[in-house]
């Protein structure tokens, strides 16, 4: 897989819940935080203003605009910056109601939005991977994203049996079509996963990376594979993903041995040995120094939401630079 399915399929995004929101006269509404959540939303008629605690500049949002919301942060819709908010939960139904909710008599914005919660782990370094942030414009280019939104728009307002199940499946689209047009722009502020993805000779090295793990990579056969010399490779890759080669390489190892550990039967001697380490002793020192805690105590705790986990992804989340 390419390095953008692969984390999203570390992070295990699960559609909770579809919905409209059909909004008219002044009006604004402000969602709360929520960890482990990616929000994913597109605007079909109408506009307002997105505000995001956190980020200096609100973003105006218009017809055929679509955003992503990776961070779990608290924002605010609104139809005027001045505008009071209500409280979210207010206005929407519990979370598995889906439909069209319509508020202030509708007709002056039209959007449909999907939760996914997260059930991989580590979350927070694989969040951080992504943009607090994904704002994409109407363009031509949307071919594929606005079918799929349409289609969501159809299925939340006509309540067609099946129609729930098939929203979640668009809402699935609409999230990976979202970034993957996010990455074609080519042009994030940041220096992150994301600004490294972007970039093509940057990005085949980390595909070669995501390929072949447990490969016995160096700093030469990455520049290679990136078609770079070895100093011009090393200096890019650290401006672009704000960390090392064999930093982002022993990072996404442990990645995929958390995923293992917490989802998986195999024990830490097989893990170690298939991510490309000698000894187990080496494997769990990585580990430990990435994730905070043991393979082992990682292990015990992974399929449950224990303290020894929490902490974990605590500390791994204060430790990660990928911020993209």
């Amino acid at each position: 897989m390419d390095p953008l399915s692969e984390v999203l399929s570390l992070l295990k995004p699960r559609s909770y819940v579809s919905s409209g929101f059909d909004a008219g006269g002044d009006w604004a509404v402000r969602f709360s935080e929520m960890d482990a959540v990616i929000k994913c939303y597109a605007v079909i008629s109408g506009g307002c203003w997105l505000v995001v605690e956190g980020e200096t500049a609100p973003v105006r949002l218009t017809a055929g605009d679509c955003f992503v919301l990776p961070s779990g942060r608290p924002f605010r819709l609104a139809s005027d910056l001045a505008a009071p908010p209500t409280d979210a939960k207010a206005i929407f139904p519990p979370i598995n109601a889906g439909g069209v909710v319509t508020h202030n008599g509708g007709g002056g914005l039209f959007l449909v939005g999907s939760r996914f919660t997260i059930s991989g782990g580590p979350t927070g370094l694989l969040l951080k991977m992504l943009p607090p942030i994904v704002h994409i414009r109407k363009e031509a280019e949307q071919t594929a994203l606005r079918w799929s939104v349409e289609r969501m728009r159809q299925e939340l307002r006509d309540g067609q049996p099946g129609g729930f199940l098939i929203a979640q499946h668009l809402a699935h689209m609409m999230l990976v079509q979202a970034l993957r047009l996010h990455l074609s722009h080519g042009l994030p502020e940041q220096p992150g996963w994301f600004a490294a993805l972007a970039d093509k000779q940057i990005c085949a090295a980390m595909t070669a990376m995501h390929q072949d793990p447990a490969y016995r990579w160096t700093l030469q056969g990455l520049a290679g594979r990136a078609g770079m010399s070895r100093s011009s490779f090393a200096q890019k890759f650290r401006e672009k993903a704000g960390e090392t080669p064999m930093e982002y390489l022993t990072r996404w190892r442990m990645l995929l041995a958390a995923d293992r550990l917490k989802n998986g039967s195999d024990p830490v001697s097989v893990i170690s040995t298939s991510l490309g380490y000698e000894s187990e002793s080496a494997f769990s020192t990585a580990f430990k120094r990435i994730m905070g805690c043991s393979p082992r105590q990682y292990g015990r705790q992974g399929k449950s939401s224990g303290p020894v986990r929490q902490r974990a992804e605590r500390q791994t989340s204060q430790l990660t630079r990928l911020v993209g």
